[in-house]
């Protein structure tokens, strides 16, 4: 039987496959919510890198919100985990060491806010999905961040910067306008100096965070153990291309996370919204047709004759919503076909499809009532709602609704048109 990853294990694997920093050198500096895999393979990643090549402590503690199973698989070894990149030339894996230690929210809500009110913390960022910023009710993770963050303005500690790295527009103001509006609706007394204290000492700036992070699989598991020799509970594997740009709105230090690539921009508005309603549209749309047509993954959705297709048309409807001052939607559109053709992902069609009413509402709704306002044509973003509708299987009148599209006739009709071809298999683009 293969010993397990820890510190004392890693240290006898060859350079090239240990971490960049080490965590005995590191100490918590960041307090991040989500333990998924898109932290581990994203942000944890810009962080051990700046915190290598800065020679800055930069480490995190991460918090599960729900999965104590997580916490207590990564704590026992010693909060490493490999990350594998997947390359269409071959598998490259390595030991990732930026985590220096894993909280359960619930157990250990005592120690996450003291960590939210202790000086020395100077970022705390969120992967927690859309649904984690709920506010009627309040999510579990809004109510713990809303409490420690007051209770670290209470105590006067120094400034802090709070980093959404969820896939909204304007992530940051999103999350600072749902902590505000938890703050006046509590009973604190203070709730009026508190909001004063967080206006001056705590900043919200807007992120883009891009890399496409499959769900690990045993095949990932049995990969990380002949990469490295040691059972990992917890790899995560990842494509090659990572992107994460930033408004450079910091209240208090942070990891200099540029040094490994990072943007920081006046305004990622015009980033957000490309890589909302072309890359994460796209791979919506992609997920529920290629479902509709039988498929499992994203690469076999790219090998069919509409993949690409799909792709590129639905990048050249979306375009004309975009704002001046990001990427090139034609460059863009290129890149994509490349990314989600990589044969060695297997992205799962059902993991980008959960949660869809939500995801749509800001992948694909925003451009649908810019162009229909304009009186332009949608027929791409037509087939993609009806895709969807086939997956939660209910009337299209009933969908639009939900979507606040209900005085749509005319887009009603044309979703309804689709659906005998789409029930078949048939994808007609």
């Amino acid at each position: 039987m293969s010993e397990s990853l820890s510190r004392t294990t890693v240290s006898r694997l060859p350079a090239e496959l240990r971490p960049l920093a080490d965590p005995a050198e590191l100490r918590t500096r960041v307090v991040h919510f989500g333990l998924g895999a898109f932290h581990r393979a994203h942000q944890a990643v810009y962080t051990e890198r700046a915190a290598a090549l800065s020679g800055e402590p930069w480490g995190i503690t991460a918090v599960a919100p729900s999965s104590t199973e997580t916490v207590r698989a990564l704590r026992e070894q010693d909060c490493l985990y490999s990350l594998t990149s997947r390359r269409p030339g071959g598998l490259r894996c390595r030991v990732v060491g930026s985590v220096v230690d894993a909280l359960a929210m619930g157990p250990d809500a005592g120690a996450v806010d003291v960590l939210l009110t202790d000086p020395s913390v100077t970022v705390v960022s969120l992967t927690v999905t859309e649904k984690g910023y709920r506010r009627s009710p309040f999510s579990p993770v809004i109510e713990r961040l809303a409490t420690g963050l007051a209770a670290r303005m209470r105590a006067g500690a120094p400034p802090v910067t709070v980093v959404s790295c969820d896939n909204m527009a304007a992530n940051g103001a999103v999350l600072q306008g749902v902590l505000y509006d938890f703050v006046r609706s509590s009973p604190w007394p203070d709730r009026s100096a508190v909001l004063d204290r967080m206006a001056e000492s705590v900043a919200f700036p807007s992120t883009v965070v891009d890399r496409i992070v499959p769900a690990t699989s045993e095949a990932d598991r049995a990969g990380a153990l002949d990469a490295l020799g040691l059972e990992d509970a917890l790899p995560v594997t990842g494509e090659p291309y990572r992107q994460w740009v930033l408004e450079d709105c910091f209240a208090a230090p942070r990891p200099p996370w540029e040094r490994d690539g990072a943007l920081f921009v006046p305004d990622v508005t015009p980033y957000q919204l490309t890589k909302l309603r072309l890359l994460n549209g796209s791979h919506s749309a992609l997920a529920y047709l290629g479902l509709a047509a039988g498929l499992d993954t994203i690469a076999e959705t790219m090998e069919s004759d509409w993949g690409e297709r799909l792709v590129r048309a639905l990048c050249a409807e979306v375009s004309p919503t975009l704002p001046a001052g990001g990427p090139d939607p034609l460059a863009y559109a290129d890149d994509l076909v490349v990314r989600f053709r990589n044969p060695a992902m297997r992205h799962l069609l059902r993991q980008i499809g959960t949660d869809g009413a939500l995801k749509i509402r800001e992948r694909w709704l925003p451009a649908l009532r810019q162009l229909r306002a304009r009186g332009g044509s949608t027929p791409v973003l037509e087939l993609a709602l009806a895709a969807w509708t086939l997956t939660v299987d209910q009337p299209v009148p009933a969908v639009l609704r939900a979507m606040d599209l209900a005085d749509d006739d005319t887009l009603a009709a044309a979703i309804t048109a689709r659906l005998p071809a789409l029930r078949a298999g048939r994808i007609e683009i």
